[in-house]
């Protein structure tokens, strides 16, 4: 009885030991921002970049063409936060969120055609953690709704209180501009365009982990929610899109594909059906994670017009 008392001890010390490893390799690997690689990052949404490449370097040549400034603030935690503006119409302006391990000046060159053709500023913005702006931890849309916030305020005090302005974001990107849509947002805020967004880091980790990784959830989500409450300051269902968009007060266009294994699209869904707000789904056949656009330009501008003409108006 002694040695299988001792046998069982010491195989529930190795499974707990193993488990802490797991939950210390993916909280590296995915919260810290000099371990995460946007290689790895591609490799795992699935979507092949290569076909796009060429449309997105003639577009990015274009976008560069435009006056362009880089710009810079302190968020509330006293990070340094950098964002590109693109100077047009200071009537009406978007703020682009890109996604996980991407930055300003990347995600968004395809789109920034639409809208700088059409007269739009723009504000491209480096979320904390990625590119020029400071940060050591990734905010997943639960800080960066706060930044989203202070950059709202920004182009208020740079275009007026006349100007109109969409957020838009991509991927991690459009949980921000979610989870940014339970807060009171100024008049100024007409709309808001979300393309693949996930409810929260805990739900699309525990996504990866089972589709990917083929592991349980349980105890390793544990672990790193706390292991990211006590370094980075939050839980990692702490705030969450589906949640907060019941607090929503203007218009939402939620865009996914149905192809998405990164961030199934059933979040899409459970978004739609928890907007309080006046909502529009666009479900791209075909599209992998963050393909959308450029899956089906036609359907997704036509949309974007659709629900621009709409805002806009107000």
């Amino acid at each position: 009885m002694k040695k299988l008392l001792k046998t069982t001890a010491l195989a529930a010390g190795a499974l707990a030991a193993a488990e802490a490893g797991a939950s210390a390799y993916l909280y590296r690997r995915t919260m810290k921002r000099s371990k995460a690689d946007v290689g790895r990052t591609m490799k795992m949404a699935g979507t092949d970049w290569n076909q796009y490449m060429p449309l997105i370097q003639e577009r990015k040549e274009r976008m560069l063409t435009y006056a362009h400034e880089d710009v810079y603030q302190n968020s509330g935690d006293g990070l340094r936060l950098h964002a590109v503006f693109f100077p047009q119409d200071m009537d009406k302006l978007v703020i682009c969120f890109h996604g996980y391990t991407g930055q300003a000046m990347s995600d968004f060159c395809g789109l920034s055609e639409y809208y700088l053709a059409r007269g739009y500023s723009m504000l491209q913005v480096d979320q904390r953690a990625h590119g020029e702006s400071e940060g050591e931890y990734i905010g997943f849309g639960c800080l960066d709704r706060i930044d989203a916030c202070a950059w709202i305020d920004w182009v208020i005090r740079q275009c007026g209180d006349d100007v109109r302005i969409i957020l838009h974001g991509i991927s991690m990107g459009a949980s921000t501009v979610l989870m940014t849509s339970g807060l009171k947002l100024p008049k100024q805020v007409k709309g808001i365009i979300s393309d693949c967004a996930f409810t929260s880091p805990k739900k699309v980790f525990t996504h990866v982990l089972h589709s990917m990784y083929h592991m349980p959830a349980f105890p390793i989500m544990q672990i790193t929610d706390a292991v990211n409450q006590k370094k980075a300051g939050y839980g990692l269902d702490e705030c969450n899109a589906a949640r907060e968009v019941r607090k929503a007060t203007v218009p939402i266009l939620l865009i996914h594909g149905d192809a998405d294994t990164f961030v199934p699209c059933s979040m899409c869904d459970e978004i739609e059906a928890n907007c309080a707000s006046d909502t529009t789904k666009l479900i791209i056949k075909g599209a992998a994670h963050a393909e959308s656009y450029y899956k089906d330009m036609e359907a997704y501008e036509q949309a974007m017009t659709e629900f621009l003409e709409g805002v806009m108006k107000a």
